[in-house]
């Protein structure tokens, strides 16, 4: 069970961040300042500390310098985004923004607590390997076909500071396989910017990327020297699109309170699940941008397409689970093994993640077995093309129209979208629903809904110019 310090001065924030980890078995200590975190605790006795950027005395930064190898992640928020990335800068594991998605929040921990953990387990290992051994990419499982390939794509691109476009479905590991080019680039030590084109609200989303006269600089900016890695750049509106594209081109930004232009070295990262060809013939993404950001491609396969991989990951997220949550060491039973390599896994390894952790906290026994994963029969996702599927989805939420009828949010959420997409854009069904667009845009995907040709904010068919 890992043990994690929160620094935040506001008590209910403070409070409602120790429930939050505490039902996800993680130990809290508690401190409002960087002064009493240091008169009451031993930093070292940590796996990660949580902090504000902003506290009474010392800003939240301090805890950098003064917890050692402890990992410190900085919570802020968009108005101060800037203030982050120095922070990063300064030596921050990583930056989440207020106000943030308790889900995000935990991934995010998950990570840093897994990536830590592996780091420590290399330092620890004997580093002499086999001759005829194939080394894998650091973080990453995986010697099916296609995992190989990607290892080799990726050892080949790091060095360089050439664009890639990471592809893959939901859940396939592409902020991982974006954090491993990082670490093997020349600029490793600089940092990587995450901006996940579908979070930011899209009236904010240039100013953010490109600075202001009121903001400040923006994220390019601030990752000069660096890698920024535009997630779901799919969802990036037409005007940040064009920005982006001048930028790529000239290697130059304007504004951000500045006068003139100024050159910014920025290597540029790209991941999406959508099809980039098919949003150009559509007109909703520009044929000279995707050119640009698709020098070399990634394409991550789907852990149903992995063969014994799966296997492989579901043993490792069993030993990192049972790690976490001061488990003994557990195992799965034969008919578990054969479930888990049967099983279509539409998530992908965030689905097997999350029914492994489920399994590991319920289990009071040693084995996990078939029942305690839990595995309904996958229900796939309509593909892009298959509107015969969403027209099926569509006509049995009409059918049940009956405005009396006691819906669960999640039904309540698919009929709201199948009625109102045709004259909504997304950011207003995101607005009606009161979620941000990257939750929308997620839980399209999880109840197979896709996004209707034209339903982007901007004119549908319209080309960018």
């Amino acid at each position: 069970m890992a043990d994690i310090l929160v620094v935040e001065d506001e008590s209910v924030i403070r409070t409602a961040l120790k429930r939050l980890l505490e039902r996800n078995r993680y130990r809290v200590f508690e401190a409002g300042s960087v002064k009493e975190a240091e008169e009451n605790f031993q930093f070292e006795r940590f796996d990660l500390i949580i902090s504000d950027l902003r506290l009474p005395g010392a800003p939240g930064t301090e805890l950098i310098r003064r917890a050692g190898t402890v990992p410190v992640l900085i919570m802020t928020s968009y108005a101060s985004l800037r203030s982050a990335v120095d922070a990063m800068r300064q030596g921050a594991v990583d930056y989440i923004a207020k106000p943030f998605d308790h889900n995000d929040l935990v991934a995010t921990i998950k990570r840093i607590l897994r990536e830590r953990a592996s780091a420590q387990q290399s330092s620890a290992r004997d580093t002499t390997q086999a001759p005829d051994a194939t080394p894998s990419v650091e973080g990453m499982i995986g010697s099916c076909a296609a995992m190989l390939a990607v290892h080799e794509r990726i050892r080949r691109v790091a060095p360089t500071s050439t664009p890639v476009l990471i592809q893959g479905e939901t859940g396939t590991g592409k902020e991982l396989v974006a954090r491993a080019i990082h670490r093997a680039s020349k600029r490793a030590r600089q940092p990587l910017i995450t901006v996940n084109c579908a979070a930011i609200p899209e009236a904010l989303i240039e100013s953010e990327m490109f600075g202001s006269d009121r903001s400040g600089g923006g994220v390019i900016a601030a990752a000069n020297g660096g890698t920024l890695y535009l997630d779901e750049i799919g969802e990036l509106p037409a005007g940040a699109q064009a920005r982006l594209l001048r930028f790529i081109q000239s290697g130059e930004i304007h504004g951000g309170g500045l006068p003139g232009t100024r050159a910014v070295d920025v290597r540029i990262l790209c991941s999406t699940q959508r099809n980039l060809r098919e949003l150009c013939e559509e007109g909703s993404f520009r044929d000279d941008l995707y050119y640009r950001i698709n020098v070399v491609e990634l394409t991550l396969p789907p852990l149903r397409e992995r063969g014994d991989d799966v296997i492989a990951i579901a043993r490792y997220l069993l030993a990192d689970a049972c790690q976490r949550h001061g488990r003994a060491a557990m195992r799965f039973t034969a008919e578990a093994v054969q479930a888990i390599g049967a099983y279509d896994w539409p998530g992908n390894v965030r689905e097997l993640e999350n029914a492994i952790e489920r399994a590991v906290i319920l289990c009071d026994g040693s084995e996990i077995d078939e029942r305690a994963l839990a595995l309904a029969a996958p229900r796939r996702a309509p593909s892009n093309g298959n509107a015969a599927s969403a027209e099926a989805l569509v006509e049995t939420v009409a059918r049940t129209d009956d405005p009396q009828e006691d819906l669960s949010l999640e039904e309540y959420f698919q009929r709201f979208v199948l009625q109102h997409q045709n004259h909504m854009s997304e950011t207003e069904l995101a607005r009606k629903l009161g979620v941000s667009r990257k939750c929308l845009w997620e839980r399209r995907q999880r109840f197979g809904i896709p996004r209707r040709k034209g339903s982007d904010d901007e004119e549908p068919g319209k080309r960018p110019a």
